[in-house]
């Protein structure tokens, strides 16, 4: 089978490549070698395009037609003309791999379909990526170095021009005046965006398609801090050694009035409903969710109402049929239910003064045992310096000193550790106790005030994410049987409340209830109180 080559030539716009051959001579010398070399050319191929990154369409057209079998060749001046990224040069060498593409042809290149020729190739490609990825790291180095001269890269601003032969940013003595008289104008606060574009207009300042300039545009130069000495780069701002042609207080009063001229975001905030998050719906187990509804009434009366309801947006099922309930309802009903749990004050005073008496108590009883446990750590580091005495005498050999010595510091360790365990562990149910007594304390409060969001709160503490709107009734989803008292302690305080108020009903008022001390407590266990307390507040 005869070779037909495609002869390809690029030509990028990046600056990089402005060292190469242009296209009109690549096409010549190309042309030229497959003349000397006999090589039979079916089409030739012209792209302008950068090849840091794939995505040529030429050269992936390319490649689609030799795996066509369309040709089974190329010709290009250098291996960098068809690659300077590793996924293009992978495609090249994976369809010599694959025997559709036989040979490649480089006037400046020795390339042979061999293994070492393939290893060679990809050398090649690999120089090409690594030229790029230096060429765009010493570029990103002069420019930073330039920043920290105080020349700003890039195009410079309306007002001023690049000068070629200094490489430096001057100022336009034609257009410059113009603009500040336009900076002067805008800080009057008596002219628009669209008034500085038509007076920039009348002075010649337009744009390519002579056309008076964007607003956009006019804000852009207006906030533009180059004007009086400084520029911005890449999001920070830097002192430019430029000259500044309008003063620092001129640009800040025009700054005052682009801010207060600017559009302020009206956007409507969602305030959700008090009571929002609380309950699920009975039915459909969505959440319960509040809207406001507004009543006219013929006489001109307004009268405004909260609406809870379910938000009804679970897909695939029928429409929920749980109807909509009134805050003020919903309201009385969990005040109601927050009432079952409060704790009378009479006993919470009886509570605390059992909790001070079992602080003391423990205290008593740690410092017993720290006293004991100090005692023996400093027997331990006693008997720890004898031994090393008796070894450094010379007493004892160095095993037994090196046995014993690891016995008595484990023995150690072991009463450090338990120390530093009742250190800590020390009245830890103590703040817990505390906080939960002055809640259920402040119960009765709270569901006798407006304060929804407080009863929310609590609600969350009590009942958690249990609580269910069904048939405009707020409940429990579960039922409280199934719960176990010791792990719920407002489940055993509704239950004692409940039980006095019957026994309270014929009396003047309500004594303590003896049911509030138990064998278990309120307060969470620790290894200290597990040890310690023999008397807890269930």
């Amino acid at each position: 089978m005869s070779e037909k080559y495609i002869l390809y030539a690029r030509k990028s716009t990046d600056v990089e490549d402005k060292q190469v051959l242009s296209i009109e001579a690549q096409l010549v010398e190309l042309r030229a070698y497959a003349r000397n070399e006999s090589l039979q050319i079916i089409d030739e191929l012209i792209e302008k395009q950068s090849a840091k990154t794939p995505g040529r369409p030429i050269f992936s057209k390319m490649l689609k037609r030799i795996e066509a079998g369309e040709a089974n060749g190329i010709i290009a001046w250098h291996p960098d003309r068809l690659a300077r990224n590793s996924i293009d040069g992978g495609q090249i060498i994976y369809l010599l791999d694959q025997t559709r593409l036989n040979s490649l042809k480089f006037p400046s290149f020795w390339f042979e379909n061999t293994s070492q020729g393939k290893f060679m190739l990809s050398i090649a490609f690999g120089q090409s990526k690594y030229y790029v990825d230096n060429l765009s790291e010493n570029t990103k180095r002069g420019l930073r170095q330039k920043v920290r001269r105080g020349e700003m890269p890039g195009r410079a601003p309306l007002g001023y021009i690049n000068d070629i032969r200094t490489k430096t940013v001057i100022v336009d003595k034609r257009r410059a005046p113009f603009v500040v008289e336009a900076f002067e104008l805008y800080a009057k606060d008596q002219s628009r965006l669209q008034d500085i574009a038509d007076f920039l207009f009348s002075k010649g300042i337009k744009t390519r398609g002579s056309k008076s300039l964007k607003k956009d545009q006019i804000t852009k130069t207006l906030t533009n801090p180059f004007y009086y000495g400084h520029f911005r780069y890449a999001g920070e701002v830097f002192e430019g050694k430029h000259t500044p042609i309008i003063s620092k207080k001129l640009f800040d009063d025009v700054q005052k009035v682009i801010d207060r001229r600017k559009h302020r975001r009206t956007t409507q905030h969602n305030n959700p409903k008090p009571l929002c998050g609380l309950l699920r719906c009975g039915l459909c187990n969505m959440m319960i969710t509040g809207e406001d509804q507004t009543k006219r009434q013929k006489n001109g009366n307004i009268h405004r109402y909260i609406y809870y309801h379910c938000t009804k947006k679970r897909k695939n099922t029928p429409r929920c049929p749980e109807p909509h309930i009134r805050e003020e309802l919903l309201d009385e009903q969990l005040s109601a239910m927050l009432q079952e749990y409060a704790m009378p004050t009479a006993w919470a005073d009886k509570l605390r003064g059992l909790i001070d008496k079992d602080v003391i108590d423990q205290q008593t009883r740690s410092q017993a045992q720290t006293t004991g446990l100090q005692a023996n750590i400093a027997q331990l580091s006693a008997k720890l310096q004898r031994l090393l005495d008796s070894y450094l005498d010379q007493d004892i050999d160095r095993e037994t000193y090196t046995n014993k010595k690891a016995e008595i510091m484990s023995q150690k360790k072991g009463f450090e550790e338990k120390l530093s365990k009742l250190t800590l562990g020390q009245n830890l149910w103590l703040e817990p106790m505390k906080k939960w007594l002055e809640t259920a304390v402040s119960i009765c409060k709270i569901a006798n005030s407006d304060n929804l969001e407080a009863k929310k709160s609590l609600c969350l503490e009590i009942f958690g994410p249990n609580l269910i709107l069904k048939n405009k009734k707020a409940r429990m989803r579960v039922l409280e049987p199934q719960l176990s008292p010791q792990k719920n302690r407002w489940v055993l305080l509704r239950k004692t409340v409940i039980s006095q108020t019957k026994q309270a009903l014929s009396r003047p008022s309500v004594q303590f209830c003896p049911d509030l001390v138990g064998d278990r407590g309120f307060e969470p266990l620790t290894s200290s109180t597990s040890m310690t307390r023999s008397s807890q507040m269930s």
